[in-house]
């Protein structure tokens, strides 16, 4: 059920920390079978009603982003290519992307919810090559939007090269930018505020400060500008 507006409420108790720690060492198909329930209430719908209450904000801050069901990440892990087999994720994490992008590498918005490791984010993980490409050479021409933005945000640097991409100089005054491979930015956020009253507004307060990184990546990657 939807929030009555003007209300507050807490979406979150701390029995999803609980659960999550509890399968952190327990990670297999029969354990989480036998406690899908406590997944149910205490993991996956109040991050779907969660959602559901952020929709109409987000709508507000960027028209561009979705918030809907489909935002929410599955808690099974992909294990076809990784050597690690464990079934499912130990954290539950939510993405709200631009309504043209198909995958996690476009612009979004990002909440994270795992114990000791909570956190709000924004912009583009890893990039597909071409538009890896189209970034860089935005910010190699010194884009103004994108110097602007340095002075206010400081990226997390995942992926970063140790030395200059290809076909960059080395000494460009933003080679140090041009070495990343992800250009996101987040803040962490502590459990408290999690379970707390406080978490719809400080997710929106924190989307607001984070939207001029994903209008201008979304730009450059030549997506409508949001109003």
């Amino acid at each position: 059920m939807a929030a009555v507006k003007g209300t507050k409420q807490a979406y979150f108790s701390p029995e999803l920390f609980q659960f999550l720690v509890e399968l952190r060492y327990n990670n297999q198909r029969e354990w989480f079978q036998a406690n899908k329930p406590r997944y149910e209430a205490w993991v996956r719908q109040p991050f779907l009603r969660f959602i559901a209450d952020l929709a109409p904000r987000l709508e507000k801050i960027a028209p561009d982003y979705v918030a809907g069901p489909q935002s929410l990440f599955r808690i099974h892990r992909d294990t076809r290519f990784s050597a690690n087999k464990a079934p499912y994720k130990t954290h539950a994490g939510a993405q709200f992307r631009h309504r043209l992008g198909q995958d996690v590498h476009m612009p979004g918005f990002y909440i994270h919810l795992e114990p000791d490791n909570c956190f709000l984010g924004a912009g583009m993980w890893m990039p597909e090559p071409d538009n890896l490409r189209r970034i860089r050479a935005a910010i190699a021409r010194q884009d103004p939007r994108w110097l602007m933005l340095r002075k206010k945000l400081k990226l997390d640097g995942e992926g970063k090269l140790t030395r200059p991409p290809k076909g960059f100089d080395p000494h460009h005054p933003l080679i140090e930018d041009l070495k990343q491979r992800s250009f996101t930015v987040s803040y962490n956020l502590s459990e408290e505020i999690v379970v707390s009253e406080e978490l719809m507004d400080t997710v929106e307060k924190t989307f607001r400060r984070l939207l001029p990184l994903n209008r201008f990546l979304s730009e450059v990657l030549l997506l409508p500008t949001e109003t």
